[in-house]
């Protein structure tokens, strides 16, 4: 079993993104306990900022659909958890990375029913449609990059 590698870091520095954020956990998405070491982060995270039931449990799927994408199709890669604090409340964002072939369609990997793989095709279409926030980045020459954000309601 791969040993934790989380880094915290409080302060990010400049910039309005940046600005926004109150603390930054970034973990390894390589194994399949790392996997379930990655929901149960973000359950803890939307336990202690307060979100509702339904709310954490928007959050942690959306973490499990992309979480599992990057492990799968992109090889493993990287999910940041970062609190976000707002003048009307707060938020979770998080960012998960790999270096992977990419997708080279994201419209059609949006679109519910759409698989490259063995699944149903809903995870990414699914993880947009339950967070608040939603930006991918499919560079050329591989890679991808999902950034979600979720806000409380106050």
């Amino acid at each position: 079993m791969t040993p934790p590698d989380h880094r915290a870091t409080p302060d990010l520095g400049t910039g309005p993104r940046a600005a926004a954020a109150v603390h930054r956990v970034e973990f390894p998405v390589r194994t399949e306990e790392d996997l379930l070491e990655a929901r149960h982060a973000v359950r803890a995270a939307t336990q202690e900022m307060g979100f509702g039931l339904v709310d954490q449990t928007r959050v942690v799927t959306a973490a499990s659909e992309l979480v599992r994408n990057a492990y799968i199709h992109g090889g493993g890669g990287t999910l940041v958890v970062e609190r976000l604090r707002r003048p009307k409340g707060s938020g979770l964002r998080l960012t998960v990375s790999d270096s992977g072939p990419g997708i080279p369609d994201v419209e059609a990997a949006l679109t519910d029913g759409f698989s490259t793989g063995a699944g149903l095709g809903h995870g990414l279409g699914g993880a947009r449609r339950l967070m608040h926030e939603f930006a991918i980045e499919c560079p050329p020459g591989g890679g991808t990059t999902v950034s979600v954000t979720r806000w409380t309601a106050g």
